[in-house]
């Protein structure tokens, strides 16, 4: 399992083999990175982000596994020890946050409120 800043994320390597699959796929020019954090919405107030995007001056980055991520300082709180995971099972498919800064979650999982 790769950790970004121990404390904020740590990716296992189901999710960091289907992340390095993506950035393949999109073949990113310099200066895009993989964009992890939380936005308001979804049934619980806050959902994750996954996007390729441009740093800021407001960005931890952080080299993982052979990849590179980018982390809104501003949105790491939300995300301190959360666990990003690939699911490719009958029940579930895609990826999974496993955030213990979560106070609750929706159903599917693609909401929480901290």
């Amino acid at each position: 399992m790769a950790t970004a800043e121990k404390e904020v994320i740590s990716i296992t390597d189901r999710a960091a083999k289907q992340i390095k699959k993506l950035i393949d796929q999109e073949n990113l020019p310099d200066g895009r990175f993989l964009r992890v954090g939380v936005k308001g919405g979804g049934c619980s107030g806050l959902s994750y982000l996954m996007e390729f995007d441009d740093k800021n001056d407001m960005d931890q980055f952080v080299e993982l596994d052979g990849f590179s991520i980018i982390v809104d300082k501003r949105q790491a709180l939300y995300l301190y020890g959360t666990v990003l995971d690939f699911k490719d099972g009958l029940d579930a498919r895609g990826f999974v946050f496993e955030n213990p800064q979560a106070s609750s979650t929706c159903g599917c999982g693609a909401s929480f409120s901290a």
